[in-house]
């Protein structure tokens, strides 16, 4: 018998003891968070870098991310039609944020809202401060090593998407096809937190494989540039075929994803061209000294 589609019907809440309930999202979450440690650990031996910037960069980005992805949510998404439309200085305000009169509600991260280019810009706010006052290494030369670790985290981050039945596609006839049944979908949906987990799956790999095989962490630029051209090339085609997240986007030519990842795609190419430009000389190890036959100088 031939597949015609899935019926989705998981339970978002992984378990529950006495009032402590933890969901699927917030566990996978912390799961990418470790991974992401545990890879850039790796890197930063391999290297032979100081142990104490590991433990800084892990405090620096996951704040930069919670606050960034945030932030993005309420500031990029959370846009409502007014009631009455706004006159300011000659000009017809038709929509609102509601963040911008109750500010407070900015710490309501439990009723839900992170964004994932809030939480890049997040990111990249983190590793400046990181550069500027630990390693003194670059801003990009950071986030060379970190998007690595970062590409496990996003995979983990859109499976739990999943888990809450959010942020998926159009209908779809095809046999992969997701009924969300708790988010009230009675078709099949095109399942596109599988889709990006795919090509989450796939940025690991080839910048994994960039780093250990290429040793491209010796050209500033190129590991960071590839992975934002995956990430982000492949979110721009992708929200072609996702539903919109709010309403205000259904008039839009493009959708507010695929403007926030336009970018980080032009940065993505720069940052590839430029990387010829910005090759680390190899490291000259001196030459060890034998006390036991030493040179004698010549005498003039």
């Amino acid at each position: 018998m031939l597949l015609n589609y899935i019926t989705w019907n998981v339970n978002p809440v992984f378990f529950s003891l006495g009032p402590l309930t933890v969901r699927w999202y917030g566990f996978l979450w912390a799961i990418g968070i470790f991974l992401a440690l545990i890879i850039v650990q790796k890197l930063y031996k391999n290297e032979k870098l100081p142990e104490a910037w590991i433990d800084k960069q892990f405090f620096y980005v996951v704040i930069g991310t919670i606050v960034g992805a945030r932030l993005g949510h309420c500031f990029f998404y959370e846009w409502h039609l007014l009631p009455q439309p706004v006159e300011f200085l000659g000009i017809s305000f038709k929509y609102g944020n509601p963040y911008l009169s109750h500010p407070w509600k900015l710490l309501f991260i439990w009723q839900g809202g992170l964004a994932s280019h809030g939480g890049a810009i997040g990111i990249m706010a983190a590793m400046y401060l990181y550069h500027r006052n630990v390693t003194h290494r670059g801003f990009v030369w950071g986030l060379d090593r970190l998007v690595i670790g970062a590409a496990a985290t996003a995979f983990c981050i859109r499976l739990g998407n999943l888990m809450n039945s959010e942020i998926y596609g159009s209908a779809t006839t095809l046999p992969w096809g997701f009924i969300f049944v708790r988010d009230g979908q009675t078709e099949p949906m095109h399942p596109t937190q599988i889709y990006e987990m795919l090509y989450c799956l796939v940025t690991f790999l080839v910048t994994w494989w960039l780093y250990w095989k290429k040793a491209a962490y010796k050209r500033t630029g190129l590991i960071l540039g590839a992975f934002l051209l995956i990430v982000f090339g492949t979110r721009f085609l992708l929200e072609f075929i996702k539903l919109n997240q709010e309403a205000f986007e259904s008039g839009m030519i493009l959708n507010m994803g695929q403007i926030l990842s336009i970018p980080f795609i032009v940065w993505a190419i720069w940052l590839i061209y430029d990387s010829k430009n910005h090759i680390q000389p190899e490291e000259v190890a001196p030459a060890p000294s034998n006390p036991k036959n030493p040179k004698k100088k010549k005498q003039f």
